[in-house]
């Protein structure tokens, strides 16, 4: 597996560059180390396992001279180990998305006398702490994907109200204000009575203010005060628009 040289030439490439890209280089590396034991643990059940492991061998492989390319010599400039620092860890957590579907394809499944509606695969528990995971680590496109599954798979969860408060939280971090609003919205609608709806409340207005729609953004505070006066994002909306709580 090339997952240990890509490791190599990413540190190669972070101490040539006097330690800028620290930060970065130690998220990939953790990122290496899991994909390196997600493969390991990944045997060639049927094809299309194998095509994946395959098709990951080979991306490395291109990152690798990739990389090897961009180490810092006397024409080599801090800005083209950036790009190139952040095409790999695109590239890492897309090759990692994959391996993950396709280590959920290939494992045996069972014979299970459990009636239609029982959904298999990981419980909403392991979903969304796997998201919630991704997200903290930057990986958004993952734990995007896996808070949608927990939706998918166990909508009528007591976690589903938090994957979706998840969702939102992805695209937010990701500056994409317009689809946070959407989602952020969708949690009060499907579950008002959910302990998540103040905070999503209040994140949808920072949305809005973000898109530069202020009389929206103020109508929504005024809402979560109004709904939810003792909750804590009540006192933030009390300081963003100037409302002394009486």
């Amino acid at each position: 597996m090339r997952a240990p040289i890509l490791a190599a030439a990413l540190l190669a490439a972070g101490m040539a560059a006097s330690g800028c890209y620290a930060p970065q280089l130690l998220r990939l590396q953790g990122g290496l180390d899991s994909l390196r034991t997600q493969v390991d643990t990944l045997s060639a059940r049927d094809a299309v396992a194998w095509q994946t492991l395959s098709d990951t061998r080979r991306e490395l492989d291109s990152q690798r001279d990739v990389l090897l390319s961009t180490r810092a010599t006397s024409t080599s400039s801090a800005r083209e180990v950036s790009e190139a620092l952040a095409r790999i860890d695109g590239m890492l957590e897309d090759v990692m998305a994959k391996l993950r579907i396709s280590n959920d394809r290939a494992a045996p499944s069972a014979p299970s006398t459990a009636p239609p509606a029982a959904v298999a695969g990981p419980g909403a528990n392991t979903l969304y702490d796997q998201a919630t995971q991704d997200l903290t680590m930057g990986r958004y496109a993952m734990a995007l994907q896996g808070y949608r599954d927990l939706l998918v798979r166990h909508g009528a969860s007591d976690l589903a109200d938090n994957a979706q408060y998840g969702v939102g939280e992805c695209f937010f971090a990701q500056a994409a204000f317009d689809s946070a609003a959407t989602e952020y919205a969708k949690v009060d609608l499907q579950w008002p009575r959910s302990d998540r709806v103040p905070a999503s409340l209040y994140k949808l207005a920072l949305s809005q203010e973000r898109l530069g729609r202020a009389a929206e953004s103020r109508k929504t505070l005024e809402e979560l005060v109004k709904r939810f006066p003792t909750a804590n994002e009540a006192q933030l909306a009390r300081d963003r628009i100037g409302i002394v709580r009486r």
